[in-house]
């Protein structure tokens, strides 16, 4: 018996000594190039068309169009006004930019980059923008409004306005009938049928406050909205409950989350990336602090090949500033 008793102590010990270094698992994320685009001004979003293998990236007065198997930039759309925002909708064969200063979204052809149409927004300052395939419909959240104008990109025609509660940052559609958005003037999130345009539910995210950045596993309904207090909430998609918090950089704007390897990315304008691991749907870990470059607050994930993509000013070959994407590989 004594044997027996020694033997599953022994397991037991290397059970735990077994999970403990599985937990303590670096993420392997590091900057493993950088395209330099050039230039200078703002930035905001940057989107992954996994369609096209393309990367669409907000600066300044323009978007780049960048070729992710190549690196390169392959076209620019200019004369925009106040981009912050980027939703190709690969189905229609177009993409859509929200311009925060006049209130409009141009909207142009992913084929040959040329603007096709300005659709007039009523909202003020429209921000985030993403296309919702449950609905079929793109959505344009106004910040300085708090509400969202949903377009039809068949006609390009606003064919509703919903109400939000509060001002809307970046939001996630869980692709079953329900979207979510952070109101980071309440440090809550929103949860409303796009379909019917009807606000569902509004959760608070307490502790966390100013939330920004929004993403969402949508295998296991987990919300992870990131706030500008330097936590990340982790919220229960079906009832808003708070699972957990974590501790994350500051100057956070973006959020990603890359639903294979199960790992939620903050991207902070300090100069660095927090790599939180789902370990179960119950269970967060951040495994590491990846380094970028100051000013990276914005950050997308490919879901194809695990990059992860943000972008800051950087310095170029000529050793002067410059505006680049950085790109985040696992080794």
């Amino acid at each position: 018996m004594k044997k027996l008793f020694l033997f599953m102590g022994i397991v037991f010990l290397f059970s735990i000594a077994s999970n403990s270094e599985t937990y303590s698992q670096s993420s392997g994320y590091k900057i493993a190039g950088i395209i330099d685009i050039g230039g200078e001004g703002g930035w905001d979003y940057l989107t992954v068309d996994e369609a096209s293998h393309r990367l669409y990236v907000s600066h300044s007065t323009k978007i780049h169009i960048i070729d992710l198997s190549k690196n390169e930039v392959i076209g620019e759309i200019g004369n925009l006004h106040g981009v912050h925002g980027i939703a190709p909708v690969s189905n229609a064969g177009k993409g859509y930019i929200s311009n925060g200063k006049d209130s409009s979204v141009t909207v142009f052809d992913l084929r040959t980059f040329k603007v096709l149409t300005s659709v007039k927004i009523s909202g003020k300052n429209p921000d985030a923008i993403i296309y919702e395939p449950f609905s079929k419909r793109v959505f344009v959240f106004n910040n300085g409004s708090g509400n969202a104008a949903a377009i039809d990109p068949s006609t390009d025609k606003i064919v509703g306005t919903i109400e939000l509660g509060g001002a809307p940052e970046f939001a996630a559609s869980d692709l079953k009938g329900k979207m979510y958005v952070n109101l980071e003037d309440k440090s809550e999130i929103c949860q409303f049928d796009p379909l019917n345009l009807k606000v569902l539910a509004a959760w608070s995210i307490a502790p966390v406050s100013t939330p920004s950045g929004l993403a969402l596993d949508r295998e296991n309904n987990r919300l992870f909205s990131v706030g500008r207090n330097k936590m990340m909430a982790v919220i229960d998609a079906v009832n808003g409950k708070l699972i957990t918090t974590a501790p994350i950089g500051g100057g956070v704007d973006g959020c990603a989350f890359d639903q294979k390897t199960k790992y939620a990315f903050s991207s902070n304008g300090e100069g660095n990336i927090t790599v939180v691991k789902e370990l179960s749907p119950g269970e967060f870990k951040v495994t590491d602090t990846v380094p970028t470059q100051k000013g990276a607050r914005t950050i997308t994930v490919d879901q194809s090949n695990h990059k992860v993509y943000t972008i800051a000013s950087i310095e170029g070959k000529d050793g002067k500033k410059s505006f680049g994407v950085l790109i985040l590989e696992s080794k």
